[in-house]
């Protein structure tokens, strides 16, 4: 793997990949962000590159909140600094140093990447950032499982709330507070990275959470 620096008017030339973008990386002096889908295509730092005095935020999919080992690297990224978002779909992988470098995918086959120092590249990718991030959800603490399922009183709380009851009767049925159930109703829209608890019973439905309660 490799990257490709395009430095107009001086050419460009290969680097290995891991090299280029932690030199990269390891330059930054204001800000770092990124977007990416976690796949080994797509430019990314780690919770290594993260550099004190440097802003860093990330874009990743939903997806990943739920992954045991993606949510155990949003973890790290979030522990070391990193302002972590989360979107349904990533609408590209590209990374921006600075606002002076920008890092896109160039051979998906082989993971090669270029780095641009072109100014309508950084531009562009850095405003299909800003675009995204106000829409993106946020990264808790809170909202990262220790393991890649629900225990059984989610679970339950999950199948109550699919069948429209309210917080009141969910409360009544699993034997706690009405306090109690809305924490557990918002840690596990963070979760799943849902916008609603209609989004929410979406999504769990999705991973076969309720299928699984349902049998």
């Amino acid at each position: 793997m490799t990257v490709t620096v395009l430095n107009p008017p001086n050419g460009f030339h290969h680097v290995p990949a891991q090299d280029g973008i932690s030199a990269l990386l390891a330059g930054a002096r204001d800000e770092v962000v990124a977007m990416s889908d976690l796949s080994p295509a797509g430019p990314a730092f780690g919770p290594r590159d993260v550099r004190p005095g440097v802003r860093y935020r990330a874009i990743y999919p939903d997806t990943a909140r739920t992954a045991p080992t993606l949510c155990r690297h949003l973890a790290a990224l979030s522990v070391a600094g990193v302002a972590v978002r989360t979107v349904p779909h990533v609408p590209l992988n590209g990374l921006v140093v600075d606002g002076r470098a920008v890092v896109l995918p160039a051979d998906t086959s082989n993971g090669s990447v270029a780095v641009l120092r072109l100014s309508s590249a950084v531009a562009s990718t850095t405003g299909l950032f800003e675009l995204v991030w106000p829409g993106a959800v946020p990264l808790a603490d809170s909202d990262l499982p220790g393991d890649a399922d629900l225990d059984e009183r989610n679970r339950e709380m999950l199948r109550l709330l699919a069948l429209g009851v309210t917080d009141e009767v969910a409360a009544a049925q699993l034997g706690i507070s009405v306090r109690t159930v809305r924490r557990m109703v918002a840690q596990i829209m963070g979760r799943l990275g849902a916008r609603s608890r209609f989004q929410a019973g979406v999504k769990a439905a999705d991973r076969g959470w309720l299928l699984d309660r349902a049998s």
